[in-house]
């Protein structure tokens, strides 16, 4: 992979594309992208002669938003099975090959031998290759650790921390948070985060128990705390769970996130689940999808013990979410949303999952069959081979 400054050779880069997907489909088929930011986006756009713009011919191709992955394990997850069973960390090329630029890592069962430390120093590492890089506080466990011993202070002075999570509730590997105890997590987060100016959601790990969401359901019916501040992941790892959080989403007017299992077993495929969803009446707003790549999907036998285990990765994100395109489930504009728009709404990253005029250059070239071929972040291309159409003023 070419780095991004070799790159972005030029301190204006003017994209001519096919089309345009903003989400919604624009006359445009030239953006202009200068500091980071979007600053035009028209038709047969043009620079001054002698300003310095790299010109990119890529008019085969169609340009959307940078794809969002709000649930990678960075630094690796697993971890099940004893030492030998942790998973590696995540590369950079990873990601953008599956034209994702922003990601929020997040710590799973093991916040032991892995820490948010170790977290927020892989996400830097990720960010100085020039992805957009987030991360969550808190791991499975509750009280959650933290990086200042305070979930309000991490959320206040840490600014790549933008949630908690990933707490495991319904799950026999989490620590049986008591109800108390979520109510309570979920506060400091919104409370720090509301003094930062942050979203602050807290991202649950939904397990095969049978207590389902009924955690998070009393969660809302028992406090002021609004729906948007919590977001189930995993919801369809059994078709049971998959069905309550149909229902949880229309009784809340909640959000929910499908993970795109490689292999579902008993679950249901990222494809099936959204389909599903929507067949009960849940808004396409009101779902997002995330890879849960480099984490571990561990297998345990009928007494709860460790049988073995792979390794997710983010190819099956992508394969699903074209899939659900191509079989019509959701036209293009809207399944954008799934990894983009509704993901930075959620997130509360107010300059993601749209181009326009300001905001962040995040842009994703497609081909016809909708494979990521180029991944640009911050107007810097990280993923894609340059041809030689392309040729600098």
């Amino acid at each position: 992979m070419m780095s991004g400054k070799a790159r972005q050779a030029a301190p204006m880069t003017l994209l001519r594309v096919a089309e345009v997907f903003a989400p919604e489909r624009l006359a445009a088929t030239d953006i202009l992208m200068a500091g980071g930011r979007i600053v035009a986006l028209g038709q047969g756009l043009a620079v001054p002669q002698g300003w310095p713009v790299q010109v990119v011919d890529a008019r085969h191709l169609i340009a959307v938003p940078a794809f969002i992955d709000q649930h990678v394990h960075v630094t690796g997850g697993g971890g099940e099975g004893g030492c030998g069973t942790r998973c590696p960390p995540i590369t950079t090329r990873d990601i953008v090959a599956m034209g994702i630029g922003t990601v929020v890592g997040v710590l799973g069962t093991d916040s032991i031998s892995r820490s948010p430390a170790d977290l927020l120093a892989a996400v830097r590492g990720l960010a100085a290759d020039g992805l957009a890089a987030y991360m969550y506080t808190g791991a499975y466990r509750v009280p959650a650790p933290t990086l200042t011993g305070d979930i309000q202070r991490d959320l206040a002075w840490i600014p790549e921390v933008i949630g908690v999570g990933e707490i495991a509730i319904s799950d026999h590997r989490s620590s049986q948070p008591r109800q108390d105890e979520l109510e309570r997590l979920v506060s400091d987060a919104r409370v720090g985060a509301m003094l930062a100016g942050k979203r602050g959601i807290c991202h649950f790990h939904l397990g095969d128990g049978k207590r389902g969401l009924e955690p998070l359901r009393r969660l809302l019916t028992e406090t002021e705390i609004p729906a948007d501040q919590v977001i189930p992941t995993h919801v369809n790892r059994r078709a049971e769970l998959l069905e309550e959080a149909a229902e949880y989403a229309l009784a809340f007017d909640a959000s929910v996130d499908v993970t795109a299992f490689e292999d579902a077993g008993d679950g249901l495929s990222a494809f099936d689940a959204v389909s599903r969803l929507l067949a009960r009446g849940v808004s396409p707003a009101r779902i997002t999808l995330s890879s849960d790549c480099n984490g571990s999907l561990p297998e345990f036998d009928a007494d709860g013990a460790y049988v073995g285990m792979q390794v997710a990765r983010n190819t099956t994100l992508i394969a699903d979410w074209r899939r659900l395109v191509h079989a019509r489930v959701l036209p293009l504009e809207s399944a954008l949303g799934l990894l983009a728009g509704n993901v930075a709404r959620v997130l509360g990253l107010a300059d993601k999952g749209r181009l326009a005029v300001g905001s962040d250059a995040d842009i994703t070239l497609l081909d016809k069959a909708l494979q990521p071929q180029r991944t640009f972040v911050a107007g810097r291309c990280l993923y894609g081979a340059v041809d030689h159409h392309e040729t600098a003023r």
